[in-house]
């Protein structure tokens, strides 16, 4: 399945899931919680404060070898919005992407997400825990803080 389809199904319309694509153009499906939606928010509104420029997406999809990924949140600056404007999917990440961890989430699956968006020429990738807690990776691995949006 293309990610065109996925948008055009109206089965797939208003799911409380977030879907994504295999390698195999596959769905997967997450449940999303209210406090993920929260997280989402507050992520959002805290690179929008830092940086002020740009723009903030929330469900961006991205194409990566492995498939469509949805970053929870993703800061795109103007000029990637200039180039890309908001094409769906995106063929390469946006400057930020953020990953808001689910209950159901493994490790390694944050770990795919990390490699395959900084692949995709992520800047940086943000993984928010339950509690608000956000570690960020770059290409150089963990880093102690964002440097994009500082």
């Amino acid at each position: 399945m293309e990610w065109q389809q996925v948008i055009d199904n109206p089965f797939l319309q208003d799911l409380p899931f977030k879907i994504e694509l295999n390698k195999w153009g596959k769905i997967l499906m997450s449940p999303a919680n209210n406090n993920h939606g929260n997280l989402q928010y507050k992520v959002g509104h805290r690179i929008h404060s830092t940086k002020r420029s740009g723009e903030i997406i929330i469900e961006c999809s991205i194409k990566t070898p492995e498939g469509v990924k949805v970053a929870d949140v993703a800061w795109a600056s103007d000029e990637f919005i200039a180039e890309h404007g908001f094409n769906t999917p995106y063929n390469v990440a946006p400057e930020i992407c953020v990953e808001v961890v689910s209950p159901s989430n493994s490790k390694g699956e944050m770990q795919e997400k990390i490699r395959l968006y900084l692949n995709q020429g992520a800047k940086e990738v943000w993984i928010c825990n339950q509690d608000g807690g956000i570690s960020y990776f770059s290409k150089a691995g963990q880093i102690n803080e964002s440097i994009v949006a500082s």
